[in-house]
C-alpha cells in the first residue's frame, strides 16, 4: 500500500468527486493519506475529513503565501487545532520567494513562529520552501528540535544533504516524473532510504503520464514508481519503505 504524504483534497476542483475519490483510494493501492491545511480554515477542514475517513490524517499550519494577517490569536487557535489526534504535523509552513504572496518579513516572522510552536507542543513539521532555500535553512538551523518533512522537494543535492543532516524527510512529488528532473533525479539518488517518501501534493503537480491533468493521491503509484527505478529497487519495497517512513516521521503506531 502506498502513503501519500501530502494532498490537498479539500481544493474546489474536488467538491464534485471528493467522496467518491476517498473511497476509491483503498482499491487503488492507496493505504494513506495526510490532508495538509495551508491557513487556519483549511486546517479545520482538514480535520473534519480526517474524522470522516480512517485513512486520512490531517495537517495544521499557515502556508508563507497567507501569513501577512496572522495575529498571534491564530497561533493559539493553530496550537488547539493540533491537539487534535488525528492531527500528525503542524504544516504546512515555510518560504515562498516565487510568488512572494505575502511579505518576506512576515513569511520568516511567521516560519520561525510556527516553528517555535511545533517545539513547544513536539510535533513534526511539514515545510513548504520555493526559491528560498537558504534563508528555510537558516531558521530551520535555529530551532534544532524541529523534525519532519520537506515536501515536494526541489533543491540541490548539497542542500538536501544539509536539512538531512538536520534530520529531516526528503519528499518526492510529481515532478520526480518530469523529462527535465536532472536534479531531482540526482537527490533521489543520494537521500537514504529511510529517509524518503511519496506525496502527490494534490490537485497540483500531476505526475507524467498524467501531467497536465488534476492530480490525485491514486496517482502517487507513479511517483514510486519513478523512484523505485532510480533506486533499483522493486516498486513493492518502495511502497513498503516509504509507507513504514511515513508512519515514523508522522508518529503513527
Amino acid at each position: 500500500m502506498l502513503f501519500d504524504t501530502h494532498a490537498h483534497l479539500n481544493d474546489e476542483r474536488f467538491d464534485n468527486l471528493r467522496d467518491e475519490l476517498i473511497t476509491s483510494l483503498a482499491e487503488n493501492g492507496v493505504g494513506a493519506y495526510c490532508e495538509i491545511g495551508y491557513d487556519i480554515e483549511s486546517s479545520k477542514k482538514a480535520i473534519e475529513l480526517s474524522e470522516k475517513y480512517d485513512l486520512i490524517y490531517a495537517a495544521a499550519g499557515v502556508h508563507p503565501h497567507d501569513t501577512d494577517p496572522l495575529t498571534e490569536k491564530d497561533m493559539e487557535t493553530l496550537k488547539s487545532l493540533c491537539s487534535h489526534k488525528n492531527v500528525v504535523a503542524l504544516g504546512e509552513i515555510g518560504l515562498d520567494y516565487y510568488y512572494d504572496n505575502s511579505k518576506r518579513e512576515n513569511q520568516r516572522k511567521w516560519f520561525d513562529r510556527q516553528l517555535s510552536l511545533a517545539e513547544e507542543i513536539d510535533i513534526p513539521v511539514t515545510i513548504h520552501t520555493r526559491d528560498a532555500m537558504a534563508d528555510t535553512i537558516d531558521i530551520l538551523k535555529a530551532h534544532k528540535e524541529a523534525k519532519g518533512i520537506i515536501h515536494c522537494y526541489s533543491g540541490s543535492v548539497e542542500s538536501a544533504k544539509i536539512l538531512l543532516g538536520l534530520g529531516y524527510y526528503i519528499s518526492f512529488a510529481g515532478p520526480l516524473t518530469f523529462k527535465n528532473a536532472s536534479t531531482a533525479l540526482e537527490v533521489a539518488k543520494y537521500v537514504p532510504k529511510d529517509r524518503m517518501l511519496i506525496e502527490t501534493d494534490s490537485p497540483y503537480l500531476a505526475p507524467v503520464p498524467y501531467r497536465g491533468k488534476t492530480n490525485t493521491p491514486i496517482y502517487v503509484a507513479e511517483v514510486a514508481k519513478r523512484l523505485a527505478e532510480i533506486k533499483e529497487m522493486t516498486f513493492d519495497d518502495v511502497c513498503r519503505i516509504t509507507f513504514e517512513n511515513a508512519k515514523k516521521v508522522y508518529r503513527i503506531a
